[in-house]
């Protein structure tokens, strides 16, 4: 008994001192220390721009360091923001670090194609550090070329949308006003990375472009026409034309645009519930009787009053479609 007793004590034994060193045999990788240039970073000068960047691998990091890069262009939008008045669109607004805000935030979505990498390290584990450095001149150049490029691009695609209905070039105007949303702020930076710098030329055509997607709203009509089954169904999108902007109204030009709206109807009954199901066929025209939107909906109205307001609930439906989807989704047209 004591022999078994004594085998017993010295395997514990064993295994706890196995256990130490197996713990003896564990490895802390020492942090590694950081270079001069992590700790103290060179600060941007008149000539060129620096940025710190950190990430889980060298391309991460660049982007990291793109974005520091262009936070740095937006601090002095801060300072020539001060005590400024912001007007928008249904009144005027004194809230001047609202707009601070807006425009940091466009400017950092300006992309940097114009740097170097000048420096590089691994910290550890999944941590890497990069410095990197953009010529103020060249960035300009960079950025004066994109600019360049863009509005030639546009002034081709305005070319071809010209030979479009006026519902196609709104749409146009639509999408390249709302892509020079952030031009004033990319002509700011400009103006900061090259002194004396003339945006009027830029301002100018985007303006023209703002005027032009103006102008078609402004003078863009339409008319609404259905059949005898569905003249209930005209005033939710007569309600949706005007809520849009657009004006309702008797023409034939070439702005002017015809909506047909005609459906087929079926009385039913489930629940105690009279129920109007509503296959609605619309469709836009324009001048020339050519289709150029249309769109199929199923629409099933109810009441505990009969099939005439189970009709009207239809129309009801239509009207909350429209609010959610939009009147471009519903006509199918794209505006």
């Amino acid at each position: 008994m004591l022999i078994k007793i004594l085998i017993i004590s010295l395997s514990f034994v064993a295994l706890f001192f196995s256990g130490c060193a197996a713990k003896k045999q564990m490895v802390v990788a020492e942090k590694k220390a950081a270079p001069s240039w992590v700790e103290n970073p060179p600060l941007s000068a008149s000539t060129e721009l620096y940025a710190l960047g950190f990430g889980r691998d060298k391309q991460s990091a660049v982007t990291d360091a793109l974005s520091r890069m262009a936070s740095t262009l937006s601090v002095f939008i801060s300072s020539k923001a001060s005590s400024k008045i912001v007007v928008r669109e249904g009144g005027s607004s004194s809230s001047n670090s609202t707009y601070v805000g807006e425009s940091q935030s466009e400017v950092k979505k300006i992309r940097i194609g114009n740097y170097q990498v000048l420096e590089s390290t691994s910290l550890g584990f999944k941590k890497y550090a990069v410095l990197i450095t953009s010529n103020k001149a060249n960035l300009f150049k960079s950025m004066k070329q994109e600019l360049d490029q863009e509005f030639e691009i546009i002034a081709k695609q305005a070319v071809d949308a010209s030979e479009e209905n006026a519902i196609k070039q709104l749409a146009f105007y639509k999408k390249t006003k709302d892509s020079l949303s952030s031009l004033p702020n990319k002509l700011l930076v400009m103006n900061e990375l090259r002194s004396g710098f003339d945006s009027n030329e830029y301002l100018n055509k985007m303006n023209a472009i703002n005027s032009i997607y103006a102008n078609l709203r402004s003078t863009i009509t339409f008319s609404i026409a259905s059949d005898t089954r569905s003249s209930n169904l005209k005033a939710p999108i007569a309600k949706g034309v005007s809520a849009e902007k657009f004006k309702i109204a008797d023409g034939s030009g070439k702005k002017h645009f015809r909506v047909y709206v005609n459906s087929k109807v079926e009385e039913a009954d489930a629940y105690g519930l009279t129920l109007a199901r509503s296959a609605i066929e619309i469709t836009v025209k324009d001048y020339k009787n050519a289709v150029i939107g249309s769109n199929k909906l199923n629409i099933v109205g109810q009441s505990s009053q009969g099939f005439a307001i189970a009709k009207e609930n239809v129309a009801i439906k239509l009207n909350e479609l429209i609010k959610k989807e939009g009147l471009g989704k519903v006509l199918g047209l794209d505006i």
